[in-house]
């Protein structure tokens, strides 16, 4: 269940971190209301995640599916470069999450 948590944190992370594009220094109400509401779920889950997971394993998870979706959604939707290199870079972070994971 920890893990669902934790991934679950990882989304909100996402949804804050390319929310706060749409916020515009916080001087639109709509989205900077969203990015706090998903900045608050992310760190709640994180928090629950980490009461049966090690903390340096659940905060590379989150942090690592929040860089992953960020990048990607950056790319999708505010149209943000994604280039080879940064394709294998991620495919790294991608790696390291895995492994994590796995060895926990």
């Amino acid at each position: 269940m920890s893990w669902i948590l934790l991934f679950i944190a990882g989304l909100c992370e996402v949804g804050w971190a390319v929310g706060l594009k749409y916020t515009e220094g916080f001087t639109r109400l709509i989205p900077s209301v969203l990015t706090a509401i998903a900045m608050l779920f992310s760190v709640v889950l994180l928090g629950l995640a980490m009461k049966t997971l090690p903390a340096g394993t659940a905060y590379a998870v989150w942090t690592g599916i929040g860089t992953v979706g960020t990048v990607i959604l950056g790319a999708v939707l505010l149209g943000e470069p994604m280039s080879l290199p940064r394709v294998a870079c991620i495919a790294l972070i991608v790696c390291g999450i895995a492994g994590l994971k796995f060895l926990s």
